[in-house]
């Protein structure tokens, strides 16, 4: 287990507020918001498989969404009251490290009709080539 002082010095101060701080990255600023490169998405706290490129589609909401998770074992979902809100949590299954949000019944049109609402900077994108 690492201290929060090797997490910090590991991650840099912007995955650390968002991985272990569960901060949020600004909308529209992530690296991976728009991106349409082909590959599986890992965890940059501890290179866990998270997410991959073909369950990822345009919601516009400024943050990079997903309508499902590499595998079933992939995160962890729990209850998040913070901010005066009721929402759903999404953890890395692997070092709990904080990736942002699960919703569901937008009306996006998802196989799942959920949107993971990841923060890019919990992420590192593997491209396939």
């Amino acid at each position: 287990m690492k201290s929060d002082e090797q997490w910090r010095a590991e991650l840099g101060p912007d995955a650390y507020a968002v991985l272990r701080k569960a901060g949020t990255e600004r909308p529209f600023t992530g690296e991976y918001n728009e991106t349409d490169t082909e590959g599986v998405y890992e965890c940059r706290g501890c290179g866990a498989e998270l997410f991959r490129s073909t369950t990822k589609f345009a919601s516009h909401c400024g943050w990079p969404s997903f309508y499902d998770p590499a595998d079933s074992d992939a995160v962890i979902l729990r209850k998040d009251v913070s901010l005066g809100m009721v929402r759903v949590e999404v953890l890395c299954a692997t070092c709990h490290g904080h990736l942002g949000h699960v919703f569901e019944g937008e009306g996006y049109g998802t196989p799942t009709d959920q949107r993971y609402c990841i923060n890019s900077v919990a992420l590192r994108l593997v491209a396939t080539d």
